[in-house]
């Protein structure tokens, strides 16, 4: 049933994301950020769909003001589905403004992307955050630096922590938790020599693909500051974690 799915979902894909591309183009630049935001989480929505991408959500999102969520990272899905909450600038590896169609749209819609082993990288973006937090939008981070097949999560990095903690916004730990055919399943993560395209294919394939974004209770702006950094990376570590590992089993290895 799967694959008898994939030349229409694909086409939708196709023809959403180069409405995406027309839209970033030919109408953000005259309309207002709130527009903007209203635009992006409308669109990712409607993108999720066309992947056949259920979304579930647990717990209260901080939808007004500046605030830094913090999750685990799974896949490219990650940015559309937080997105289709609210409309969210990520912190992204440079590498993605290279994908085809995908890393041109995200960069339209505002990704402030970090140039990994540049001596400056980590500062240049912390002021573009800054400016964001000033103007009360939420920003993503993936502390883990990379993605993971989504049934554990590795150590986060704590030095893009800093600019929330400087520019006075919360901050919200948020798990997510990857579901195949009703069971956890590491099937859509992007993860290792995998292609963009492979990934396409495996989601595009699949029946019954679930995401549950789990937003756990939010760090103020005030703790961040009298835990400091490290404690406060430490606190959304532990909260994530023990989200995502709760009852997670290893499936089979997965045919290719």
């Amino acid at each position: 049933m799967g694959y008898l799915l994939f030349p229409f979902r694909l086409l939708a894909v196709v023809i959403w994301v180069l409405a995406g591309l027309f839209t970033v183009i030919a109408v953000f630049p005259f309309v207002s950020l709130s527009l903007r935001q209203c635009l992006i989480k409308h669109w990712s929505r409607v993108l999720m769909a066309c992947c056949g991408v259920k979304m579930r959500r647990r717990g209260e999102p901080k939808l007004e003001g500046p605030v830094l969520w913090v999750a685990n990272h799974v896949s490219w899905v990650d940015i559309f589905v937080l997105d289709s909450v609210r409309a969210v600038c990520f912190i992204a590896k440079s590498d993605i403004r290279k994908w085809p169609l995908l890393g041109w749209l995200v960069a339209g819609a505002g990704t402030l992307f970090i140039e990994r082993g540049r001596r400056h990288a980590v500062r240049a973006v912390g002021h573009q955050m800054a400016a964001r937090f000033a103007s009360g939008e939420a920003v993503g981070l993936f502390p883990e630096g990379t993605t993971s097949p989504g049934l554990e999560v590795a150590q986060f990095h704590s030095s893009l922590f800093d600019p929330a903690l400087r520019a006075g916004a919360d901050i919200q730990p948020v798990a997510l938790v990857f579901l195949h055919q009703g069971r956890r399943s590491s099937r859509h993560a992007f993860v290792g020599e995998q292609t963009l395209v492979h990934n396409l294919w495996l989601l595009l394939t699949s029946t019954s693909t679930c995401v549950e974004t789990v937003f756990l209770p939010v760090i103020s702006a005030g703790e961040c500051v009298q835990l400091g950094r490290a404690a406060v990376a430490a606190r959304a570590h532990q909260q994530i974690r023990e989200v995502v590992e709760a009852e997670a089993v290893i499936p089979p290895q997965r045919a290719s």
